[in-house]
């Protein structure tokens, strides 16, 4: 995938975000959207080695539109800043957890995970987390998956109005609870895990990461720390969907 190509093209639209500089560099677009699908179908052909739910997913299953919709936003600029790509065994829309590729100039990561989870599903989560803790604590507290998303506790939780960012170099849980969740026992030893809103782990990556095919590797590591924290929590989602 040619990172350079694509960043520099998204710097041009940072600063001419309109129709008529768009229309104009169409073909630069399209060479640079079929860049990034070919890197995608790299990512597609590493995770099904390792995650073969993938195994069915194509390209155009996992990328977004590069037109924004507008309608409900103070922010009229009518095309992305970025490329994205989510992985995930049944569909962008599903709510079960899956592998996220973003590029945007100095601001590239790698996700995985939950962003957000309705309710019920959120409750049933943390049930599941509190019958079987050891198994959850095997998942995000072993080195691997610390390594490129930090330690959830307690570094993450500084104070209880803290709210994580994907500016952040590397985090798990973009959003939490104030406090324990109602009808949880305040006193857990990890309840920390409760306060959280989303299960979603990011490491954010240079504007290089992407250039030539060792990012494959690398990619494949932070995935594969990964997948059991979204296993764990995608045999409980999947019995809602």
């Amino acid at each position: 995938m040619d990172q350079k190509s694509i960043l520099a093209f998204l710097r041009q639209v940072m600063v001419n975000n309109n129709r008529e500089w768009f229309l104009e560099h169409k073909k630069e677009y399209e060479l640079v959207r079929g860049e990034f699908e070919r890197g995608v179908q790299q990512a597609l052909d590493r995770i099904i080695t390792f995650d073969h739910e993938i195994a069915h997913v194509q390209v155009k299953d996992c990328t977004y539109r590069f037109y924004r919709d507008t309608r409900f936003s103070a922010d009229k600029s009518p095309y992305k800043n970025h490329f994205g790509a989510y992985v995930n065994a049944k569909s962008k829309k599903a709510l079960r957890g899956g592998y996220y590729l973003h590029l945007e100039p100095n601001h590239c990561l790698l996700a995985v995970g939950n962003y957000w989870l309705p309710t019920n599903i959120l409750t049933s989560c943390r049930n599941e987390m509190m019958a079987n803790t050891v198994e959850w604590l095997k998942c995000v507290e072993n080195k691997d998956f610390q390594k490129y998303f930090g330690n959830p506790l307690p570094s993450n939780f500084p104070s209880p109005t803290d709210v994580s960012s994907w500016d952040q170099p590397q985090g798990f849980g973009l959003a939490k609870l104030k406090t324990c969740p109602s009808g949880f026992p305040k006193d857990w030893p990890h309840v920390n895990y409760l306060r959280l809103k989303d299960y979603c782990a990011w490491h954010a990556v240079s504007d290089t990461f992407f250039e030539g095919d060792g990012w494959l590797d690398e990619m494949e590591s932070m995935f594969r720390a990964a997948k059991p924290m979204m296993d764990f929590m995608n045999a409980v989602i999947d019995d809602y969907e």
